[in-house]
C-alpha cells in the first residue's frame, strides 16, 4: 500500500520544515541571523539564552533526524514552558499574544516524540526510525 509509505514521507518532511523553523528562531536570538527586528540577543546565561541554545541544539538534532524522540520531546517541553511564561500572561487569546506558532511547536513536537523521526533521518540508520515507528500489520495488537 502507499499510504504508510506516504505517511512516512510526509512526517519526515514535517521533521524537516519544523526543524528549519525552530532553528531559525534559535539562531536568530544566539546570532542574530536572520537580523532581528528587537534588537540585541539575549544575555548570556539568561532565561532566554538557555531557550535560544535548546532551540538550536535540538533544531539541529530534529534537522537531521537524529536521537528525533529525545530532541523533539524536550523542544515540546521548551515550547509549552515558552507559551505559558511569555504568551500566555499577554492575553488569553493565542492570535492576540503571539503565541500560536508556540503552541503549534509544541504539539508537533509532542507529536514527533511519540511517531518518530519519519524519512531521510539518521536514527533510521540507528534502528529507531521507520522500522520502530511504523503502523503494526492489520489485526496485529499493539505490545
Amino acid at each position: 500500500m502507499i499510504w504508510p509509505v506516504l505517511a512516512n514521507r510526509l512526517l519526515g518532511v514535517l521533521r524537516i520544515v519544523a526543524a528549519l523553523l525552530f532553528l531559525e528562531h534559535g539562531t536568530q536570538k544566539l546570532f542574530g541571523f536572520p537580523p532581528p527586528m528587537g534588537g540585541a540577543g539575549p544575555e548570556l546565561f539568561s532565561l532566554l539564552w538557555f531557550a535560544a541554545v535548546l532551540e538550536v541544539v535540538c533544531g539541529l538534532l530534529l534537522l537531521l533526524g537524529l536521537f528525533t524522540r529525545q530532541a523533539a520531546f524536550i523542544a515540546s517541553g521548551e515550547m509549552a514552558f515558552a507559551y505559558w511564561l511569555a504568551h500566555a500572561p499577554r492575553s488569553f487569546f493565542p492570535a492576540l499574544n503571539g503565541g500560536d506558532a508556540a503552541i503549534l511547536f509544541t504539539f508537533v513536537f509532542l507529536y514527533m516524540s511519540a511517531a518518530g523521526a519519519g524519512a531521510w533521518a539518521l536514527d533510521n540508520s540507528r534502528g529507531e526510525g521507520e522500522a520502530a515507528s511504523a503502523s503494526p500489520a492489520p489485526g496485529r495488537a499493539v505490545p
